[in-house]
């Protein structure tokens, strides 16, 4: 098993351009209604798993994910604490905000 990769920091910046497409936020909301979602298991995006792969390392770039890997699949969660932490009510602002 390899140790879990992500960003280590946080900056809004970084945050809010990461946030800032649709599919994106898609993505978030559908991790914060499951603990870890395959990367190949996201159903709120109808896009091409290159498209999908892009979305997610910009969130993870950005701190807002984890990846895990276990044997070849990749499975991501949303670092929820850590952003929380940072920026306290912005994603539930951000979701709450968003009409799909």
């Amino acid at each position: 098993m390899t140790a879990p990769y992500y960003s280590t920091n946080l900056h809004l910046p970084d945050v809010l351009y990461a946030l800032a497409d649709p599919s994106r936020l898609n993505l978030v909301r559908e991790l914060t209604e499951e603990t870890e979602i395959a990367s190949t298991g996201f159903r709120s995006v109808k896009a091409a798993r290159g498209t999908i792969a892009f979305h997610l390392k910009v969130l993870r770039l950005a701190g807002l994910t984890l990846t895990r890997i276990e044997g070849n699949r990749r499975l991501i969660s949303l670092r929820r604490d850590w952003v929380d932490a940072r920026f306290p009510g912005l994603l539930d602002a951000v979701l709450t905000g968003f009409v799909r």
